[in-house]
């Protein structure tokens, strides 16, 4: 019998937009909403000088919206590889039942068996990751998936596969 292979799914900046979450709360709280060429290759918490605090407002992964076209390429991509959806989600507790409760809302056909809360992505270990963060994908053994994001926009990216969209996964994996 074949295997599956293992594909490990950032879920902040891969499938959930969280950076809408900072451009409305930013615009809620200043009155201003930033151009995107202003957050170009800029960590967010460069960018958003409140970051930290909108990352620990209630509600901020509850209510980010999902990445266009993920729920459809999860659902492919769940039917043939061993899929995980990892979020290095220990730096902010509070944010561990609001990620569990966006997951099975936008990914009912998903098992609690596929969520991996951690602390470092070090110790995953899969075939294919699919992330947002160098620090996440540079240790990574297995094919690695650079998702575009602003804040790794125009960076070096030769030792990933830069993806700037979910058909674009769905073209390359399925």
């Amino acid at each position: 019998m074949q295997t599956k292979q293992r594909l490990i799914v950032d879920m902040d900046g891969v499938l959930a937009d969280v950076y809408s979450q900072f451009l409305n709360m930013e615009e809620a709280e200043f009155g201003i909403r930033q151009p995107l060429e202003n957050l170009l290759g800029r960590p967010e918490r460069e960018v958003f000088k409140h970051e930290r605090n909108y990352v620990l407002t209630k509600g901020f992964f509850r209510g980010a919206p999902v990445i266009e076209g993920g729920v459809e390429a999860i659902r492919e991509l769940d039917t043939k590889y061993d899929l995980f959806i990892v979020s290095a989600a220990m730096e902010f507790p509070l944010s561990l039942p609001e990620k569990l409760e966006w997951l099975k809302e936008h990914f009912p056909f998903l098992t609690w068996h596929q969520f991996v809360f951690c602390g470092s992505k070090t110790i995953i270990k899969g075939d294919i990751m699919i992330d947002d963060h160098f620090k996440n994908l540079d240790f990574f053994t297995g094919k690695t998936y650079l998702f575009t994001q602003p804040h790794n926009y125009g960076q070096d990216d030769k030792h990933h596969t830069r993806v700037s969209s979910w058909e674009e996964i769905r073209k390359i994996l399925l």
